[in-house]
């Protein structure tokens, strides 16, 4: 099973920028897509932005589009999150995934997350 390790996390004032990471084990050939997600207390985890690294495409959800870019470093097994323009409801949890479809739920492995706390 792919290891997944989030880092970059941590505490903002608003507006500020954060860059997350998520470093993979390895990218299995059943490891077509990664993803980020965010769960805060007492909410639905939701997903941000996923990324195909073999052909590199993209998606970003529309609730963080503009301020949040995914990317990825494939000879580091690596992708990041850059969050920009952070807000105090960006506050969460934030997790790593990766497996056949993240966007669709098909899911392999989680990393164990890293807390982004935005104060206003």
């Amino acid at each position: 099973q792919v290891q997944l390790v989030e880092s970059g996390g941590g505490s903002v004032q608003a507006g500020g920028s954060l860059k997350l990471s998520c470093v993979a084990s390895e990218f299995s050939p059943g490891m077509n897509s990664m993803g980020w997600f965010r769960q805060a207390p007492g909410k639905e985890r939701e997903a941000l932005a996923t990324i195909y690294p073999s052909i590199d495409l993209t998606w970003v959800a529309d609730s963080v589009r503009g301020r949040f870019t995914i990317s990825q470093d494939n000879a580091k097994n690596t992708v990041y999150l850059q969050m920009n323009s952070l807000r105090p409801e960006d506050t969460a949890m934030y997790y790593c995934a990766a497996g056949r479809s993240v966007r669709a739920g098909a899911i392999a492995s989680w990393g164990q997350g890293t807390q982004v706390t935005v104060s206003s």
